[in-house]
């Protein structure tokens, strides 16, 4: 992910490469918050129009889809499993914990733009909960305390 301004002659690149594709308005999506960390709104019409789709369609799946950013993220992503296993073995505290010294919500980003925290409900890392991401790294058997350590790690990188 390369998270910085969109570039709308990029969008259109874009979609008229994925366009012919069965489905293509997913993939679309992807590849392009792939490319700048998030699906900006002025990107809408430009994906709309490729598609032949209203832009209330495609505003709908950007929305309905977790995955899916409308504003771009911090510079570091923290995903929390709220799955079952995690729940059992303590996310509470840790979701506790970031919501506090982060000063923010799921789906939030802190004022300083470096952190973004967001849930999920399941890496597959069952064995090692609870889990949690930052960037594409995930991190088993996490605590308050180690969370912090490496919360410390990021900000002084």
């Amino acid at each position: 992910m390369s998270s910085g301004l969109w570039d709308k002659t990029a969008v259109a690149e874009i979609v008229a490469e994925l366009k012919d594709r069965e489905g293509a308005l997913l993939p679309i999506l992807h590849r392009i918050q792939d490319r700048f960390g998030y699906i900006p709104p002025d990107s809408i019409p430009i994906i709309a129009s490729g598609l032949n789709l209203s832009r209330a369609e495609v505003h709908g799946v950007v929305s309905f889809y977790r995955d899916f950013r409308s504003e771009p993220p911090g510079v570091h992503v923290i995903r929390i499993c709220r799955a079952e296993s995690c729940q059992a073995m303590g996310a509470a505290s840790l979701i506790d914990y970031v919501k506090q010294e982060l000063k923010l919500e799921f789906g939030g980003t802190d004022r300083e733009g470096f952190f973004t925290l967001e849930p999920v409900y399941c890496f597959g890392n069952c064995a090692c909960s609870p889990a949690v991401m930052v960037d594409e790294q995930i991190y088993g058997r996490m605590t308050p305390e180690r969370l912090e350590s490496l919360l410390r790690k990021l900000r002084s990188a």
